[in-house]
């Protein structure tokens, strides 16, 4: 019977961690999210760790402004082979964006969507994203001042 007990338990548990990663439609699921696949490299708030690791704090929105900046943000190698769902991702996305930066989205800013990020997901970005990034930035200087 314990070991019955257990199991449940377990079962139990493991269905409300799913179900908070796949219901991510609120900040508090979209944080967890966070914590789980990008906290790691990014840090808690988004900071620069070291030059591998660019800061997302204070600039990740405004690849938005920048032509191949939106495309960019979701086809890099940590977003484009998550193992979330587009529909995940989208919303962390969007919620990352206005955790991170609201500063800098644009005002005609259009949230993404499931169908975009699994358009762009089909291309992911590998060992070229920094220099991708470092051309985006390099193009567009006045965004990143």
């Amino acid at each position: 019977m314990a070991g019955f007990i257990c199991k449940l338990v377990v079962f139990v548990l493991a269905s409300i961690c799913q179900i908070s990663l796949w219901a991510a439609d609120k900040p508090q699921d979209n944080q967890v999210a966070w914590m789980l696949g990008c906290q790691g490299c990014h840090g808690a708030s988004g900071v620069a760790l070291g030059n591998e690791v660019p800061a997302l704090e204070n600039t990740v929105a405004r690849f938005l402004s920048v032509q191949g900046g939106r495309e960019y943000l979701i086809r890099v190698p940590g977003v484009a082979m998550s193992h979330l769902d587009n529909a995940a991702i989208a919303q962390l996305t969007n919620w990352m964006l206005r955790t991170m930066d609201p500063d800098h989205i644009p005002l005609n800013f259009e949230e993404y969507s499931a169908l975009e990020v699994g358009e762009l997901r089909q291309n992911p970005l590998g060992f070229e994203a920094a220099t991708v990034r470092a051309q985006l930035v390099a193009k567009n200087a006045k965004y990143f001042d």
